[in-house]
């Protein structure tokens, strides 16, 4: 099995950054990272400019990247404008996310969750027949910090929801790092169980620093697709006290290590994240192995 690892970093990991990136650094990000093994990138979102400002040059970032033909270009999409922004972006893939907290879906995008529902089946209406995939993302699939445990049964069901309206892929989502291994393990192999043919995504937070010791635990049930974000960057806007998404290189490296393939190039990686802080404008950002080095880097005595 080789571990198939979906960059994040220039739509969640940016989408919370004060400083706004110009738009030619944002494209050049993508064209470096399109080099270094993912298997999807997740470039951009199409939401109202008001709402997410630094990801207002969307449509221009969608259309000047250099495309790689082993890459999945996908992009966040919040309503069924969005989605019309983003087949005329020429996106290869759209994710549309609903959260299973009744709470945290109002507060991220105001909406109940029929309502978020009706507003999925639409979007499917309109790319019907196009050569567009749909990722289903469920935010807060591991819990909530206002209403806290989030039940199992209601997670199969919104993937029911998701399959029936023909959506290609599930993304589990822990927006607000809430998982712990045990738990991980337990939902994967009940979701895998009633959708083994469709690809299964996990998308991490290191907010309470269990990120990769749930990785390794969704791996045990057998998931092998993974979001992450170069530098540990990104994090929800709607929940108290969240911190960033999973670190790319610290990822790799520790897959690396235990000998599990995967499809990333760590030294691209650590050389990428690097420039990380010139981007963002600031030194203080999550990654591990972009400071301390490989374990492989040995020293002089």
């Amino acid at each position: 099995m080789t571990i198939k690892i979906q960059e994040v970093i220039t739509r969640d990991g940016f989408q919370m950054e004060k400083k706004f990136i110009p738009t030619e650094t944002k494209i050049k990000l993508i064209d470096e990272l399109s080099e270094c093994g993912f298997s999807k990138i997740e470039i951009t979102s199409f939401v109202s400019p008001k709402v997410v400002p630094q990801l207002s040059d969307a449509d221009i970032v969608a259309q000047a990247i250099k495309r790689n033909k082993d890459v999945s270009y996908v992009a966040l999409v919040a309503n069924l404008k969005g989605a019309e922004r983003a087949i005329d972006a020429n996106i290869d893939e759209i994710n549309l996310v609903m959260s299973a907290s009744a709470t945290h879906n109002m507060k991220n995008v105001n909406q109940l969750h029929e309502q978020s529902l009706d507003g999925f089946r639409n979007i499917m209406k309109l790319i019907k027949g196009s050569a567009i995939k749909v990722n289903g993302s469920i935010a807060t699939s591991f819990g909530c910090p206002f209403e806290g445990s989030i039940s199992e049964e209601l997670i199969l069901r919104i993937i029911d929801d998701y399959l029936e309206m023909g959506m290609n892929s599930i993304t589990l989502a822990d927006t607000t790092g809430m998982a712990n291994p045990v738990q991980v393990k337990r939902l994967v192999n009940k979701v895998k169980l009633e959708i083994d043919e469709i690809p299964l995504s996990l998308h991490f937070h290191n907010t309470r620093g269990m990120g990769l010791a749930n990785v390794l635990a969704a791996i045990e049930a057998g998931a092998s697709q993974f979001d992450s974000s170069l530098g540990g960057l990104g994090g929800c806007p709607f929940a108290p006290g969240a911190t960033g998404n999973i670190c790319t290189e610290d990822l790799v490296h520790m897959l690396d290590q235990m000998g599990i393939n995967n499809s990333a190039n760590l030294d691209r990686l650590i050389n990428i994240s690097k420039k990380l802080p010139n981007i963002v404008g600031r030194n203080d950002l999550p990654g591990q192995v972009v400071k301390s080095g490989k374990i492989t880097d040995l020293h002089e005595f």
